[in-house]
């Protein structure tokens, strides 16, 4: 095999490694990789503003907004007014949602946390300066990512798999 197509290789492994375990939680907890990390982290933090949380898990506050809705129709979630600032919103775990994280299996990004920071410095530079390079290569260094390892769309609205879906449809004939 060429250098080429080990990178190739290498490449589609992280994506597939991704999406089988999105679809592992999916299947275990009906909960996608995004919406594990906000449960665990209001348990984790407590008491927590929704603008706190995004800025906690990396996400932009519309998107934590829109996780926290779903879960919320689930009751797995609940939000409160602040009681000495009423333009503070808190959200807060229910029992059934830490009944849910106490069987979830950790994210796919924990476990890759942990064994990220047991290199060395100098690996872990070499890591992010390589995958850096591989994404401008792809022309990819300017599209809009949060640090949250996932690809399914169980929290996706259907606008976004409309979209999808458009680009596999031929164009209606006039």
């Amino acid at each position: 095999m060429n250098s080429i197509e080990e990178v190739l290789v290498a490449l589609r492994r992280v994506i597939r490694a991704t999406d089988l375990h999105s679809k592992y939680l999916a299947k275990t907890t009906g909960l996608t990789t995004p919406q594990i990390l906000l449960l665990q982290t209001i348990r984790d933090k407590g008491e927590i503003t929704i603008g706190e949380l995004a800025n906690e898990v990396s996400l932009s506050q519309a998107t934590v907004t829109s996780i926290l809705d779903r879960l919320e129709k689930r009751e797995l979630v609940y939000r409160e007014r602040s009681l000495e600032d009423k333009r503070k919103v808190h959200a807060h775990l229910t029992e059934q949602a830490t009944e849910t994280l106490k069987e979830a299996p950790i994210p796919l990004q924990e476990h890759f946390t942990r064994q990220f920071g047991d290199l060395q410095e100098w690996e872990q530079t070499m890591i992010i300066s390589s995958l850096q390079r591989v994404a401008k290569m792809m022309d990819a260094q300017d599209i809009d990512a949060s640090p949250v390892l996932d690809i399914g769309i169980l929290d996706r609205q259907d606008t976004a798999i409309d979209k999808l879906n458009a680009f596999s449809e031929p164009p209606e004939e006039k």
